[in-house]
């Protein structure tokens, strides 16, 4: 707590306060005046030092005089100037309260009030203005309050009128001069001021004489009586209007630490309270905004990702049932313009290199029959596929998916390897009559019976022994049924053999035969026979070499080729799934990585969402302890300060 003290210079505030505290502290009586402000407080320590506005260094003092001479030598302390006197609490009891007291110049010593006020009193809890009681309240005395009471609300300020023995030398004036004294501090505390009312003002004026009081309290502690030594008349009734001071003190002293202090700590407290209670209010309604934002964005993205993955999977078996259906047509397409082109083969044979050429011209009819379709079917089918996944990627991607996910140049590829399907291949251009024997079996048969028959049927497999025994009582089951190729074949062979053996069988069949039909027209078909071997022996050149070797080598690679038709078409038809699957695990790549894009998302939001409701659940209990501050702070207010209003 804060008590200024004011008046004219020399009018005893000095030693008013070395009154209260029972000591010399502040230099005082004649010679001494005070030359600044003095805030004279306790320090747990032993010592007494000074310390001066501005600066931390501790001046030692040990008595009065040293004190007085210390401040008199300070040339850079003015009237405003502050200086701390930090005295002992174990000296002065009633600096262990926490008690501060301000001793100041005379008020009839400078104009700057205002600073002063500004400075000293806007903190004051209580004002003591000591008066000269052998004169009378001066105008510069209440200016100076008038102008405390504009700039404070309602001031205590207690009048104590000094020097009050000296009215012991004239007895019969010292009632009506009391009173004088009282009407006209009255009219100033009540009339001018309006601080207290008129029955409040008798407590706050006092008529004492410090110097007395601190003669007396200084005999006492050093043991003496406190009436001993040269006192005026009535000093007794002074000591006691200096008690009653005191008293009177002490109690506005504790009600303005109540109402001064506690109020405005209490009204401060409440607007803080209510700040609080607004920003988090403010913070709890924004978290519950923001969460309710973050959960519908992350409602979003899970609703996105569950879109997503039920788009995949259609988009996934939709696809691999395209990808399956161009296959199969590549395939069936393929085959067949190979098979027609197999069929077209003798076109292609007439020059040499039979193999490389062949390889060339099939594929490059293969190519023009099938590559543009395929190509542009595959080109559909990887659009279709890019259309179907380009609503699950996020804008951005999906304006750069062309070159996320880019288009190769595709192209089939036919290899026939006709080298080694055709290395084998042993022409037979040598003359062979068309109606010799070799030749009309072969017509009959074809070259492979021919061959086994013309070399003798000795050729067939062996068939394995029966493991279980066969009775001898039952008839022998035949071991296959012959095929009507194969009995044609053993009757040839058997007939060739029969030729084979001896020559009277030639014999035996043109005598069966001239008996029959006579010998002109076995000599006619014997010229004609030899007529034709002759023409086709003649017509046997360069050209009919040629042309036998084209049909020999076409016959031989169609046979081949049609053995790989199937492996061709499943060929082409594996590159465009290749190709196709390709395509789509680009895409399929992209779409990971947006749904990866929106687990992560989804991640932050679940974190934000958990950071938001402890935001929300710390913001909501700050703004209900607010809300209880603020009605403690009521029901201290109405039971401790307005108690008594």
């Amino acid at each position: 707590m804060k008590v200024v003290f004011f008046g004219r210079t020399s009018n005893g505030k000095s030693s008013v306060i070395n009154a209260m505290l029972c000591d010399k502290v502040l230099p005082s009586g004649i010679g001494h005046t005070t030359n600044c402000f003095l805030r004279v407080e306790g320090t747990d320590g032993n010592e007494s030092f000074l310390l001066t506005e501005g600066s931390e260094e501790r001046k030692s003092i040990k008595t009065v005089n040293q004190l007085a001479h210390a401040l008199h030598q300070d040339e850079l302390l003015d009237a405003g100037s502050l200086v701390c006197v930090m005295w002992p609490k174990a000296k002065c009891a009633l600096l262990r309260d926490d008690l501060v007291l301000v001793d100041s110049p005379g008020i009839d010593v400078t104009t700057e009030l205002d600073s002063w006020i500004d400075k000293f009193c806007l903190d004051a809890d209580v004002f003591v203005l000591v008066a000269n009681s052998e004169s009378t309240l001066m105008q510069t005395e209440k200016f100076f309050f008038h102008k405390v009471n504009e700039r404070l609300s309602s001031p205590n300020i207690f009048i104590l009128n000094n020097r009050w023995d000296a009215s012991a030398s004239e007895p019969e004036y010292m009632e009506e001069v009391r009173r004088q004294h009282m009407d006209r501090c009255s009219s100033f505390l009540v009339d001018e001021l309006g601080v207290v009312d008129r029955a409040q003002a008798s407590d706050r004026i006092f008529f004492v004489s410090a110097k007395e009081v601190l003669q007396a309290r200084i005999q006492k502690a050093q043991g003496m009586p406190e009436a001993g030594g040269a006192l005026a008349e009535g000093f007794q009734a002074r000591m006691f209007e200096f008690q009653n001071f005191e008293r009177r003190f002490e109690e506005c002293i504790s009600q303005s630490a109540v109402k001064t202090k506690f109020e405005q700590h209490t009204v401060r407290a409440k607007q803080i309270s209510e700040a609080l209670r607004l920003i988090m209010d403010s913070v709890h309604v924004a978290t519950q905004e923001q969460r309710i934002h973050c959960m519908e964005t992350r409602e979003d993205r899970q609703d996105r990702m569950e879109f997503i993955d039920k788009q995949l999977d259609l988009l996934s078996m939709d696809c691999k049932a395209k990808i399956k259906k161009i296959t199969e047509e590549v395939e069936r397409q393929v085959s067949n313009a190979m098979a027609e082109e197999i069929r077209r083969l003798y076109v292609l044979v007439y020059k040499n290199e039979l193999h490389r050429h062949i390889e060339e011209g099939l594929g490059r009819n293969m190519s023009e029959r099938c590559s543009a379709g395929i190509t542009n079917a595959l080109q559909n089918t990887q659009t279709e596929m890019n259309e179907g996944l380009k609503p699950l990627l996020p804008a951005p991607v999906r304006e750069q998916v062309d070159k996320l996910v880019p288009r190769q140049c595709f192209s089939l590829s036919y290899d026939l390897a006709c080298d080694k399907l055709c290395s084998d291949f042993q022409e037979d251009i040598g003359f062979h009559f068309s109606m010799g024997w070799t030749m009309l079996v072969n017509r009959f048969l074809g070259p492979k019976n021919t061959r086994r028959a013309l070399m003798g049927y000795n050729d067939q497999v062996p068939r394995p022994l029966a493991l279980t025994p066969v009775s001898t009582s039952m008839p022998p089951f035949p071991q296959g049924s012959m095929t009507q190729e194969e009995l044609m074949v053993s009757m040839v062979t058997g007939l060739a053999s029969l030729t084979s053996r001896t020559s009277m069988g030639i014999i035996v069949v043109g005598g069966v035969i001239w008996k029959a039909v006579g010998w002109r027209l076995i000599a006619l078909s014997v010229g004609m026979y030899g007529l034709m071997y002759v023409y086709e022996r003649l017509t046997w050149t360069t050209k009919a070499k040629e042309r036998a070797f084209k049909r020999q080598f076409v016959e031989y690679a169609s046979e081949k080729l049609q053995l790989i038709v199937s492996y061709t078409g499943s060929n082409c038809s594996h590159q465009v799934q290749q190709e196709l699957a390709g395509s789509f695990a680009g895409l399929c790549q992209q779409v990971d990585v947006t749904r990866q894009n929106l687990e992560e998302e989804i991640s932050d939001m679940n974190n934000k969402i958990e950071l938001l409701d402890t935001l929300q659940s710390k913001a909501k209990l700050l703004r209900n302890k607010a809300g209880w501050l603020d009605s403690e702070l009521n029901m201290f207010t109405q039971q401790y300060l307005h108690q008594g209003r």
